[in-house]
């Protein structure tokens, strides 16, 4: 397999929404509560698949694991669930969490059947390709939130922001290894910034190409400077190894006889940080803003094939889906 499907998704913990993007009343009743995450998940046909706003035995969502459910329905090799919250969802906005349970907690297909039925949130990572190395890591909130539209309320809503999570695979591609990340970052301005920044200090010794996946709550080139940025201050050369460098040319021009030319050897560029697609994905009903991208360091533009933004029948962002030859 060289031409990879990749895709994001934040899934509104698979919450129905009308044609007008009002919600609708989730099929907890039925006797296949996620089957309408599952239909929409399997439309997308991806091979690596970052998924947000991922609920794990919550009432709202007929407790079940969201998690499982997707991977079943892209027939995925292997996932992971990152738990940035154990608890249930406050009255009117943020979260109640349980005193039982803090701190980061990753799921993955051994724990499907475990005993704890501990209701979670949080962020996925789903693949059908080999995996050498998972890495997880958890963000704390940020201290105060803003007001903001929520799905069947009128005007907007002072929201607390939310612990954030973010999971890497090292996967194994035709061409060789690759880094994927998952990750859903604050809708806090500045303090979005600083998690982006984070992850890409985070992977900086996992092997290239790099995919970034995931709802940014950022619009625009934001993304991309950040983590270009970011990967600027990590290109430093040791003054040891400068002053190797310095000695041996000057051994070189030491040396008796006619001066040769020096020929170099041709080095592969690397592309910076760029976006695989650029598109509106929110709001799902009418598209105006861009805040789910896929970004990528390494992947030559000319292996980046055509992206769509799919309509489902859950969630509030429409997912994202590139086609990349790896």
């Amino acid at each position: 397999m060289s031409q990879l499907r990749i895709a994001t998704f934040n899934l509104l913990h698979g919450q129905p929404l009308a044609a007008d993007g009002s919600p609708l009343p989730f099929p907890v009743d039925t006797a296949d509560p996620g089957g309408p995450l599952g239909e929409a998940v399997a439309a997308l046909d991806a091979d690596v698949l970052a998924l947000q706003e991922v609920d794990r035995h919550q009432e709202r969502s007929g407790l079940v694991d969201q998690s499982a459910v997707a991977a079943k329905a892209m027939g995925a090799s292997d996932w992971r669930f990152a738990a940035a919250v154990h608890g249930r969802p406050a009255p009117v906005a943020g979260w109640l969490p349980d005193p039982a349970m803090s701190g980061l907690q990753v799921y993955g297909p051994a724990e499907v059947d475990a005993a704890t039925d501990l209701p979670a949130y949080g962020t996925a990572l789903l693949t059908r390709l080999p995996v050498h190395h998972w890495r997880a890591r958890r963000f704390a909130p940020a201290p105060f939130g803003l007001p903001l539209r929520v799905a069947g309320r009128r005007g907007l809503t002072p929201v607390p922001d939310e612990p954030r999570a973010a999971l890497a695979a090292v996967l194994e591609g035709a061409h060789g290894p690759f880094t994927v990340v998952a990750t859903h970052l604050s809708f806090v301005p500045g303090w979005n910034v600083a998690q982006l920044a984070g992850i890409r200090r985070w992977i900086s010794d996992l092997p290239k190409p790099y995919l970034v996946l995931g709802d940014f709550n950022l619009i625009g080139a934001v993304p991309r400077t950040v983590l270009g940025s970011a990967s600027a201050l990590e290109r430093t050369t040791s003054q040891e190894r400068i002053r190797e460098i310095r000695a041996a040319r000057r051994a070189r021009a030491a040396q008796p006889g006619p001066r040769r030319r020096r020929v170099r050897e041709p080095r592969p560029r690397l592309q910076g940080w760029y976006d695989l697609a650029r598109t509106p994905t929110y709001p799902s009903h009418r598209p105006a803003v861009q805040f789910d991208h896929v970004l990528a360091v390494g992947v030559p533009r000319r292996a980046v094939g055509p992206a769509a933004t799919p309509r489902t029948a859950v969630s509030d962002h429409r997912p994202l889906v590139v086609d990349v030859t790896l």
